[in-house]
């Protein structure tokens, strides 16, 4: 008899163990692009301490394009030899970092 209930209480002692669930966490990223618009603007509009700061600091760079935010920032478009890339800055002609 006690090899009995001790077996039934083995049963549904280990029943018990797939009852239970384990929380499930669900783990939401969301990704926020922020994008100032920037307008292309001739290259005579951009400021004089702009291209100057261009001139000093990447003497060899050539100016391809030109654009600008709402903020007064300016997205220069930039050719070094073979490789083109971006550079932000002020209008005052300090670089900002992006």
């Amino acid at each position: 008899m006690k090899n009995l209930f001790l077996s039934a209480a083995i049963v549904l002692g280990g029943l018990t163990s797939f009852a239970s669930t384990s929380p499930i966490s669900n783990t939401v990223v969301k990704t926020i692009s922020i994008q100032d618009d920037y307008t292309e603007i001739k290259l005579e509009e951009v400021p004089a301490a702009v291209t100057d700061a261009l001139k000093k600091a990447y003497p060899d760079a050539v100016l391809t394009k030109a654009f600008k935010n709402t903020k007064s920032e300016y997205k220069l478009e930039v050719t070094v030899g073979e490789r083109t890339g971006n550079l932000f800055a002020n209008a005052d002609g300090t670089w900002i970092k992006k």
